[in-house]
């Protein structure tokens, strides 16, 4: 299945990654990671889903260790999920040795981009009720730089270790809001159109 490092929960096979790569599933998944707990009726209500489908799908991430019971049920009469962990990696070339864990690894990459755009489109939807600074400092960058894998990997662990400096740090100002930071990286053999 996976190996749970504090807060990644590094995923080893690709049967486990394929369970997490479904459409509601991910979205249940990124619900309870950034909302916090809440049972499948509020989820069905929100994804605007029956509660037997989310129920089903809560069962399912839990079966592969991406959610559990809340212990701080707020009622006793109902069953409230949370995330495990607050990340979900993987190895490229570990899981993608297989057709299916192949099509898995896409489906992740894939959603991760939608989210991403969507993140961006709400932002530009709601842009005027951030305020000055916030719309000063949102957008993106992009850059081609020739690096090594080695490297690569050493941007990725400092990126990560860097948004949580800076989240710890922000964690009781009153102006810091919740942010959605992505960061990718492929090699590419010249301009992509």
């Amino acid at each position: 299945m996976g190996e749970s490092s504090g807060d990644v929960y590094q995923v080893q096979d690709p049967q486990t990654l394929k369970a997490v790569a479904h459409p509601l599933r991910i979205r249940l998944l990124g619900a309870l990671r950034v909302d916090g707990p809440a049972t499948a009726t509020e989820l069905a209500a929100r994804f605007g889903e029956s509660s037997g489908s989310t129920s089903y799908h809560l069962r399912q991430l839990a079966r592969y260790g991406f959610v559990e019971e809340d212990p701080e049920q707020r009622d006793a009469r109902e069953r409230r999920w949370r995330s495990v962990h607050r990340y979900t990696s993987w190895s490229e070339l570990e899981l993608g040795g297989t057709p299916e864990g192949r099509a898995a690894v896409e489906f992740m990459r894939d959603r991760q981009v939608q989210v991403q755009a969507a993140t961006r489109e709400a932002f530009e939807r709601d842009r005027e009720s951030w305020g000055p600074e916030w719309i000063d400092v949102a957008g993106m960058s992009d850059t081609v730089a020739r690096l090594t894998p080695g490297s690569v990997r050493l941007l990725y662990e400092r990126f990560t270790a860097m948004v949580q400096e800076m989240e710890a740090q922000d964690a009781d100002r009153p102006e810091a809001q919740r942010v959605a930071v992505h960061l990718s990286a492929f090699p590419t053999k010249g301009f992509v159109r």
